[in-house]
């Protein structure tokens, strides 16, 4: 039996969502989703400092295997640009204190595998999780299920696909399965 916990991260500077993925057997299961609320903190050091101690305590409560994380997207503002980058820094340092692999994904790549469109909306991918993961309720914050598809993008990524090497092509495929494939 196979199992894989992923913890999925947005990094944000008002949220931060987080969500983590049971893999086990090609079954998959959602064993946490919220958002770190950091509009109370005062100062952008103290948003880190709680980003950083939240995600430890995850990693301390859900024990996972890797940690898939949304790379800060490219934008005109460069200090939005320098926040987003410090608080995945947090996220990731936590991380790698507990020795936890990380892998990074962009915002598109993780909209692509998750509604097959890399320009889908943030709505788009919350409905398409619900679906894709028999959710019934999101949280209302976005960045809860944007850290979701991090971690199912990742899941998808680095699935074991059991896909036989030994076709050469789809013609070679189509010649070694007649039976499997109508005209």
């Amino acid at each position: 039996m196979e199992e894989r916990i992923i913890l999925g991260i947005d990094p944000g500077t008002t949220f931060t969502g987080y969500g983590v993925l049971e893999a086990r057997d090609n079954h998959l299961q959602v064993l946490s989703i919220g958002v770190i609320d950091l509009r109370k903190e005062s100062t952008h050091f103290l948003k880190l400092k709680r980003i950083f101690d939240r995600s430890l305590s995850l990693i301390e409560s859900y024990h996972p295997d890797e940690l898939a994380i949304e790379a800060p997207f490219y934008g005109k503002n460069v200090q939005s640009m320098l926040k987003l980058g410090r608080a995945q820094g947090a996220a990731i340092a936590a991380a790698l204190h507990r020795d936890i692999p990380i892998f990074e994904y962009a915002p598109r790549k993780i909209k692509l595998a998750i509604t097959g469109k890399g320009n889908a909306s943030k709505e788009q991918v919350a409905a398409m999780l619900m679906s894709l993961l028999n959710i019934r309720e999101m949280p209302p914050q976005l960045d809860a299920s944007d850290a979701l598809a991090a971690a199912l993008c990742h899941y998808y990524q680095n699935q074991n696909l059991n896909i036989p090497s030994s076709f050469k092509s789809w013609k070679d495929f189509i010649q070694k399965n007649k039976g499997r494939v109508s005209e």
